[in-house]
């Protein structure tokens, strides 16, 4: 099993063998979107906020 250290609360996060890049984990402690930009070794960033287009 793998972990990473939420870099929003800094919780450890522990992860399937199987995570992929790109891949959104969230954490389970504080709730952000992480994004997982390497796997070797093993990195997240902060997701992407989704833009709401408000109809437009």
């Amino acid at each position: 099993m793998k972990s990473v250290i939420c870099l929003e609360c800094e919780a450890e996060i522990n992860l399937d063998a199987g995570v992929e890049k790109n891949e959104i984990i969230v954490c389970p402690d504080c709730g952000v979107d992480l994004e997982i930009v390497s796997l070797d070794p093993l990195t997240v960033d902060l997701a992407p906020m989704e833009e709401e287009d408000w109809g437009e």
